[in-house]
């Protein structure tokens, strides 16, 4: 719920934040344990190439903000964080997190947003969360994974998510886990490579299996231009046309659908920033940095206006985004 007025400015949807005392992570993700080493972060043995200071102290997101012209971020977990396995574990660290994020928002003046985690495994404690979090100033909705168990947005767990974030007129973020695979073990594949299949995954979940259709008022945003979904559309178009277990679900062709998801800015190239810009639509491009990321944009804004759809456009975008206007 945001009733407050925001700060003037860009607005960057796609930032991260974790207190220290929430470093320890919930369940048995695949990654490890992070925590600190000298002031840098680690993911188990994964150095992050991330001040620690960068993740959890709010002051450091503020002057990051005020150095690159960013009036309002929207800030999340980081997707290692995201609670994958039910049980009280999970909607501890849940209630823990959404607490500290509302207690940090809601002392910005209007230049701090959150989205929330939810228990993604438990559906009964989703719904109760979720209505927690839409009755919460300062709370704009909620961050989930692309995948979960196997399966992606079309799956009973996230679909359920999505599902209840649109009754309770949510924003929904959606960003990649960097999940690990043995033929993306070296040279940062995957994130370079995972990241983006992740997202594109499930940009085609929700448009073939129709959930989109059945959910018209859901607002829902994926992170990092929506990775390879873009350069993949025209392919996914053709195989909606050409094959009957393609459009089994969906009514509509997914280049139509594709213009009513939102997607950042962080492409890292003005030449696919232009192409998202048109296969999705001017008004559906916001500003995104992934702060404090290695992969993040270290000046968001900027990019943002000069390669994008121009500064009104991104600030109305995420604005509607958010439910705003």
């Amino acid at each position: 719920m945001i009733s407050a007025d925001l700060a003037p400015g860009v607005i960057d949807v796609h930032a991260h934040w974790l207190p220290r005392e929430l470093f320890d992570l919930p369940g048995a993700g695949p990654h490890g344990r992070m925590h600190d080493r000298d002031g840098q972060l680690f993911l188990g043995e994964i150095p992050l190439s991330i001040a620690t200071d960068a993740m959890s102290d709010v002051a450091a997101i503020r002057d990051d903000m005020r150095r690159n012209e960013v009036g309002v971020r929207v800030l999340s977990a980081p997707p290692f964080a995201f609670p994958l396995q039910a049980g009280a574990d999970a909607d501890g660290y849940v209630a823990a997190f959404n607490s500290a994020l509302t207690d940090i928002v809601t002392d910005a003046d209007g230049a701090l947003l959150g989205l929330g985690l939810v228990s993604l495994a438990d559906s009964a404690a989703v719904t109760v969360q979720l209505q927690q979090l839409a009755d919460t100033e300062g709370i704009a909705g909620v961050a989930i994974p692309p995948l979960l168990g196997g399966e992606s947005l079309d799956g009973p767990a996230l679909g359920h998510v999505l599902r209840e974030a649109a009754r309770l007129d949510l924003s929904v973020l959606v960003h990649p886990m960097q999940l690990p695979q043995p033929q993306w073990s070296r040279y940062y594949l995957n994130n370079l490579i995972g990241n983006p299949t992740e997202s594109a995954t499930a940009v085609a979940s929700l448009i073939l299996s129709g959930l989109k259709d059945q959910l018209p008022g859901l607002r829902i945003c994926f992170v990092h231009g929506g990775g390879c979904a873009p350069g993949l559309l025209g392919r996914w178009t053709h195989g909606w046309t050409a094959r009957a277990d393609v459009r089994a679900a969906g009514a509509r062709a997914p280049q139509e659908v594709f213009g009513e998801l939102y997607f950042d800015t962080v492409t890292h190239g003005a030449a696919q920033l232009d192409l998202l810009r048109a296969v999705a639509g001017a008004d559906r491009v916001v500003c995104g940095s992934d702060y404090p990321f290695d992969m993040a944009d270290a000046d968001p804004a900027r990019f943002a206006v000069e390669h994008g759809p121009g500064r009104d456009s991104i600030i109305r975008a995420a604005l509607a985004y958010l439910g705003l206007n």
